[in-house]
C-alpha cells in the first residue's frame, strides 16, 4: 500500500466521511486515490473556503472537519481558516501538500515552509519525512484535535513519501497523546463562594458547547438563581428564551447583561477566556467581585486580576461538581432576582421594525419566526454588522444552532461554513446571515453550493458600505468616510443565478417573510438581496477608548 492510499484508509477508520478541498500537484495522487474512497470529497472554489467549510462542518456536529490543499500558494491559501479554527477552539485536521523531501530547503516549484507558517495557529504540527510515520501522525493529530481544548492539527505531506510503500501492519497501531491536566483541588472554595454570593451571574463561553456542558450550565443557573451572560460563542448553550438568560455581554452586547454583569460579586465564568470585546474597561465588574473560573485551559485563569478561584477541568465536569457540591443549596438573594428581572424587561421594549428602508431587526424578526418552528436550523453569520444585529437578536435555542467567527472576526466566513454545516447536517436548513462587504470575499463558493448539492440560504443585509468599519468612522472618528463605501456592488441576485442559484432582491420590509418561505421551501441554494438602511447602527457599542462614552441605543424588539 502507498501513502496516499493509507492515509485515507486512516481517515474513513476514524470516521471521516467528508473533506474539502482543492487539487494539485504535490497531492495529485492522494486525490487520485479519492475515488477509490467511501470520502465525499467537496471541491471548494479558494482553499480558505476548504479551512472555513471543515470548520462549519465541526461546529455544527462536533466532528473534526478535514481540509486538505497542495503545495506553497495551495497551503497559504488555508492559512486564515486554520487560523480563525484555531482562535475559536474547532477540532480540525488540515492536510497540506509538500515538494518532495530531496526538495525541501531548494527553493522548489510552489515550495514553503507551511510546517512552520502554520505552528502559531495549531495545536501541534506534523512533517511526515518517512512514510513509515504516517500512521503516528494521522493517530496523534486526530486525537489532539479534540483532545482538551480543542483545535486545528496539520500535518504536512511531502510527495514522495506519500508514492512510497508503506508496512501496512503500522496502520493499526494506537498512539498515546498526552492527556489535558486537571486540578479541582479549589472546588471546596468555589463551592462556598456561590453560598456566600448574594448576586452571582454566569458568564458562558464557547468551551461549553465544545465540551457539551448546555444540560449541566442550565442546571447550574436554575439551581443558584443566577442570570446567565454569554461571549459570542457561547451562545446557545442556554435557550435566549430561558428566564434567566440576559444575553450577549460585549462590545455590542445587551444592556441589561452589561448592567447584571457590572453588578456582580460573584462571577462564574465557564468556558470563557475573559477576551478583549467581552471584558473591557467598560464590562468590568467591581473590584470586590469574585470570580470562579473553569476552563480546560489554564492560559486562561488570572487575566481579569480578581479575586478567583479555578478549576481546570473541562465545562462539563467542572459545571457538574459545582452542582454537586451545591446539594440542597437554597436560592435567597430575592432582590437581586428581582433586580435582573427588570434588566431583562427593559431590553424587551417594543420598536417599530416595519419601516423603509428596511431596518435589520425585521430581517432577524422574520428569521426568528422561522427557528421558532424549525428547531434544527443552523444559522451561520459573517463578521461585521450582520453578525452583531445576528448575536443581539436571533433567538438561538440549543447548542451548535449559532456559528460565527469570534476571535479571528474573519470576513468571509458566514458562506462557506454554512456550506460546511449542510455537510454535517444535511437534513437541517442552514441559513447564512451576511453583508456585502464579506460576502465578496467568498462568493465564488455559489458554485460549491450549487455543484456539490449542498443548498443553504444567504441572507445578504446590502447596506452598500463596510458597515462595521462606517459606524467606527460615524462614531468616534467625526464622521470621516475614509474607503468604507462599497462602490460598484454587483446585482447580486444576478450574480447568484449566473452559479446556477435562485437570487431575489427584497426592497420592502413586508416582502421578507415571503422571500425567507420561498428560498427555504425551494430546496436550493438561493439569495436574497435585501437592501437594508444604511444609516441603521448596530447599538449599544462600547468604545475601544475607555475615555468615550458607552453609545446606547434603542431596546430590542
Amino acid at each position: 500500500m502507498k501513502g496516499n492510499r493509507a492515509l485515507l484508509q486512516m481517515l474513513e477508520d476514524r470516521g471521516v466521511e467528508t473533506m474539502f478541498g482543492y487539487p494539485g500537484g504535490s497531492v495529485i495522487s492522494i486525490y487520485d486515490e479519492i475515488m477509490n474512497s467511501s470520502i465525499n470529497h467537496v471541491l471548494v472554489r479558494h482553499e480558505q473556503c476548504a479551512a472555513h467549510m471543515a470548520d462549519g462542518y465541526a461546529r455544527a456536529s462536533g466532528r473534526p472537519g478535514v481540509c486538505m490543499a497542495t503545495s506553497g500558494p495551495g497551503a497559504t491559501n488555508m492559512i486564515t481558516g486554520i487560523g480563525t479554527a484555531y482562535a475559536d477552539s474547532t477540532p480540525m485536521l488540515a492536510l497540506t501538500g509538500q515538494v518532495g523531501t530531496g526538495s525541501l530547503g531548494l527553493g522548489a516549484f510552489q515550495e514553503v515552509d507551511a510546517y512552520s507558517l502554520l505552528m502559531p495557529i495549531t495545536k501541534h504540527n506534523f512533517r511526515v519525512l518517512d512514510v513509515n510515520r504516517l500512521p503516528h501522525a494521522v493517530d496523534e493529530a486526530w486525537k489532539m484535535c479534540q483532545t482538551g481544548r480543542p483545535g486545528p492539527v496539520h500535518i504536512d505531506l511531502p510527495s514522495d513519501q506519500m508514492n512510497s510503500e508503506i508496512d501496512e501492519s503500522l496502520l493499526g497501531i494506537s498512539y498515546g497523546i498526552k492527556e489535558p491536566r486537571e486540578d479541582m483541588s479549589e472546588l471546596g472554595t468555589a463551592v462556598q463562594w456561590i453560598k456566600e454570593a448574594q448576586r452571582p451571574v454566569l458568564l458562558i463561553g464557547g468551551g461549553t458547547i465544545s465540551a457539551n456542558a448546555s444540560e449541566e450550565v442550565t442546571r447550574l443557573a436554575e439551581l443558584i438563581g443566577a442570570p446567565a451572560v454569554f461571549t459570542l460563542m457561547g451562545l446557545g448553550a442556554m435557550s435566549t428564551e430561558h428566564p434567566l438568560s440576559l444575553g450577549p455581554l460585549g462590545m455590542h452586547g445587551k444592556m441589561c447583561a452589561l448592567d447584571t454583569f457590572r453588578n456582580a460579586d460573584l462571577v462564574i465564568a465557564i468556558g470563557t477566556k475573559f477576551s478583549d470585546r467581552t471584558f473591557s474597561p467598560h464590562t468590568r465588574f467591581d473590584g470586590a467581585c469574585r470570580v470562579v473560573q473553569i476552563d480546560i485551559d489554564a492560559t486562561e485563569f488570572d487575566k481579569h486580576k480578581n479575586n478567583d478561584v479555578n478549576l481546570l477541568c473541562d465545562a462539563k465536569k467542572g459545571t457538574a461538581a459545582l452542582i454537586d457540591g451545591l446539594s440542597g443549596y437554597r436560592d435567597t438573594h430575592a432582590d437581586w432576582n428581582s433586580t435582573y428581572a427588570e434588566y431583562r424587561r427593559r431590553c424587551r421594549c417594543k420598536i417599530d421594525i416595519d419601516l423603509t428602508p428596511i431596518v435589520p431587526q425585521k430581517v432577524i424578526y422574520e428569521i426568528n419566526r422561522l427557528i421558532d418552528k424549525d428547531d434544527d436550523m443552523i444559522v451561520t453569520t459573517d463578521v461585521g454588522q450582520n453578525q452583531m444585529w445576528a448575536m443581539h437578536h436571533l433567538h438561538v435555542h440549543r447548542p451548535r444552532q449559532l456559528l460565527s467567527s469570534g476571535s479571528f472576526g474573519t470576513m468571509g466566513f458566514g458562506l462557506p461554513s454554512a456550506i460546511g454545516a449542510k455537510a454535517a447536517k444535511p437534513d437541517s436548513t442552514v441559513l447564512t446571515i451576511t453583508g456585502d462587504g464579506g460576502f465578496q470575499m467568498v462568493q465564488q463558493e455559489l458554485a460549491t453550493s450549487v455543484a456539490e448539492d449542498l443548498p443553504v440560504v444567504i441572507v445578504l443585509l446590502n447596506n452598500g458600505w463596510l458597515g462595521m468599519v462606517k459606524q467606527w468612522q460615524k462614531l468616534f472618528w467625526n464622521k470621516r468616510y475614509s474607503e468604507t463605501e462599497l462602490g460598484a456592488d454587483p446585482d447580486f441576485s444576478k450574480i447568484a443565478e449566473a452559479y446556477g442559484a435562485r437570487g431575489m432582491l427584497v426592497e420592502k420590509p413586508g416582502e421578507i417573510a415571503d422571500a425567507l418561505k420561498t428560498a427555504i421551501d425551494s430546496g436550493e441554494t438561493c439569495l436574497l438581496d435585501i437592501h437594508i438602511d444604511p444609516e441603521e447602527d448596530v447599538l449599544p457599542m462600547l468604545p475601544a477608548n475607555p475615555n468615550q462614552a458607552l453609545v446606547k441605543g434603542r431596546c430590542q424588539y
